[in-house]
C-alpha cells in the first residue's frame, strides 16, 4: 500500500497468545499489509483485566505501571492494543496516572524507579482511522467484501467511561461503522451495539452472562446481520458460547482484523474463521 512505514509499541495481551490467536495473527498480517511496524515488548505481563475501581487502592496500578516501564525501555513512547480488556484496562490506568502525580511517585517509589512514563495507549482501530485513515484504508482493499451485511459490535470496554477512553461517541459511534465501509461491508444497525455481553459473568453465573448475550444475538439477528464483528475475546467467546448452547442463533461473530486482512486479500484459510463464519463469507 505505501512505502512509509508507521512503528508503534504493543501489547497483546494474554488472551491474543491463547484463545484469541486469530485475532493476533489477523492483526499481524494486516499491519504488514499496511506498513505498520508493531514493536512488541519484550517482557510484558497480564495487564490485570480491570483498571481498579477503589481509586485509593494503587497496588492495583501497579501491572500496568510496569507495562508502561517496560514500554520506554524500549524508546517507546505509545502503545497497540487489540483486546477491548486490555485497551480499557491501560488507557484509564494511563490516563489517571497522567493526572496523579502523587500516585505516580508512590508507585515509582515502590517499584524503585525514578519516575513512571507517560505513554499513549491506542487501539488499533484508532490507528487506522488517525494514521492511516479510511479513505487510504478503502484504496488498499483487495476484495472488497461486497453484499457482507455486518453488525457492529463494541460491547462496553470498547467506549466506556466516556470521559477516560475518549475513543468515540459512547451512545452513538460511527467508528467501526465507518472502518467496515471502507471495506466494501454493508453496515447494518443493531440496537444492542454497545450493550455488555456479561463479561465475566461467564466464569461464575452463566445464566447472568446468557441472558446479556441473547439479548444482542436477538437484536442482531432482527436485523438479520450475516456477521457480527468484535474487538474482545471475552464478547466473542460469550456470544458464540451462548449460540452453541441454545442453538439459540447462528450468527458467526468474527474479528475487526480478520475481516480488514481478508479484504487486504489475505487467504481465507490463514485468518482463523470457523467453518459456520467461512461459510458466510463473500466467494474468493
Amino acid at each position: 500500500m505505501t512505502t512509509e512505514t508507521k512503528q508503534f509499541g504493543y501489547y497483546p495481551g494474554c488472551e491474543l497468545r491463547t484463545r484469541a490467536k486469530a485475532l493476533d495473527c489477523s492483526a499481524q498480517k494486516v499491519c504488514r499489509d499496511l506498513g505498520i511496524t508493531l514493536a512488541e515488548l519484550k517482557e510484558w505481563t497480564c495487564c490485570g483485566g480491570l483498571v481498579p475501581q477503589v481509586k485509593d487502592n494503587y497496588m492495583g496500578f501497579l501491572a500496568p505501571a510496569r507495562i508502561f516501564l517496560e514500554a520506554r525501555a524500549q524508546g517507546l513512547d505509545s502503545l497497540v492494543t487489540l483486546c477491548a480488556f486490555c485497551f480499557n484496562t491501560l488507557r484509564r490506568a494511563s490516563f489517571f496516572l497522567a493526572r496523579h502525580p502523587q500516585v505516580r511517585a508512590r508507585l515509582a517509589t515502590f517499584l524503585d524507579v525514578e519516575g513512571l512514563p507517560e505513554i499513549k495507549v491506542l487501539h488499533l482501530l484508532e490507528v487506522l482511522r488517525d494514521h492511516i485513515g479510511f479513505d487510504r484504508l478503502r484504496q488498499a482493499v483487495r476484495k472488497p467484501l461486497d453484499g457482507l451485511r455486518v453488525g457492529p459490535y463494541y460491547g462496553c470496554l470498547l467506549l466506556r467511561p466516556a470521559q477516560e477512553i475518549m475513543l468515540d461517541n459512547a451512545e452513538e459511534p460511527t467508528l467501526m461503522e465507518s472502518f467496515l465501509k471502507a471495506l466494501g461491508c454493508e453496515v447494518v444497525d443493531f440496537s444492542r451495539k454497545t450493550d455488555c455481553c456479561g463479561s465475566y459473568h461467564i466464569v461464575t453465573n452463566g445464566e447472568i452472562a446468557g441472558r446479556c448475550a441473547e439479548q444482542i444475538l436477538d437484536s442482531a439477528g432482527e436485523s438479520n446481520v450475516d456477521l457480527l464483528v468484535a474487538s474482545c475475546p471475552v464478547c466473542q467467546f460469550n456470544l458464540d458460547w451462548k449460540q452453541s448452547q441454545a442453538n439459540h442463533t447462528n450468527i458467526p461473530v468474527v474479528y475487526v482484523t480478520q475481516l480488514l486482512a481478508l479484504a487486504l486479500g489475505e487467504p481465507v484459510d490463514t485468518l482463523g474463521f470457523s467453518h459456520r463464519a467461512a461459510s458466510m463469507l463473500p466467494a474468493a
